[in-house]
């Protein structure tokens, strides 16, 4: 979905929004404990995604700080100016995830985290499947979005107005079985973020693997 200059129009949220995400989620521990599984899985110096970085905290830079090679890749200028600002030891490009060129099995690990909410379904579906095949065989997946079966519905995100598309949280997990990436876990959540216009959202998180032979 873009705007009138075809800019996404997630762009047009996340500048508004800015810092204050960042300042809402910080308190988010099933996000915090889905890194440290990440982490627990990679080998020194893994090269990984960040899909949709905003500012680059938490995930660019508990990553970075590791001693992994992070690419961070989103659509809005603000959101990738204060992540490159924030965490300088990763990476970060201003970019449509959808029309980025993917090389397979070119990434040990991808994050994405709440980032496909503003995509219809058929484009979450084929954007999963091309993370998919960007991951190395072996490598890890970690998605987080929010289970509600709803699409191209209107709504207010910290006082940005939206249009939200997800899928109920059995469809989701089979959307991301369907495009090649075996579940090893999911955990559910429910989270208020740390802003006045805040109600308690429900969040999952789905840890994955690329089958095969490791390169």
């Amino acid at each position: 979905m873009t705007d009138g200059d075809h800019r996404p129009r997630a762009a047009a949220v996340f500048d508004a929004i800015g810092a204050a995400y960042e300042q809402a989620f910080a308190g988010s521990e099933p996000h915090r404990a889905s890194l440290a599984w990440l982490l627990g899985r990679l080998e020194p110096g893994s090269r990984v995604l960040d899909v949709g970085s905003g500012t680059g905290r938490p995930t660019a830079q508990t990553l970075a700080g590791a001693g992994h090679d992070v690419l961070g890749i989103d659509c809005s200028p603000v959101m990738v100016g204060l992540a490159a600002r924030q965490v300088p030891g990763a990476s970060f490009r201003c970019a449509d995830i959808r029309e980025e060129r993917l090389a397979d099995g070119s990434f040990d690990a991808i994050c994405v985290y709440f980032a496909l909410l503003q995509m219809s379904r058929d484009e979450q579906s084929a954007l999963v499947r091309r993370l998919a095949w960007a991951l190395r065989p072996g490598g890890h997946m970690v998605l987080a979005t929010v289970p509600l079966d709803v699409e191209d519905v209107e709504a207010v995100f910290m006082g940005q107005p939206v249009r939200v598309t997800s899928f109920a949280a059995e469809d989701f997990t089979a959307m991301v079985s369907a495009a090649g990436l075996r579940v090893l876990r999911q955990d559910e959540a429910l989270f208020t973020p740390a802003h006045p216009d805040a109600v308690p959202e429900p969040q999952l998180f789905l840890y994955c693997r690329r089958d095969g032979a490791a390169g």
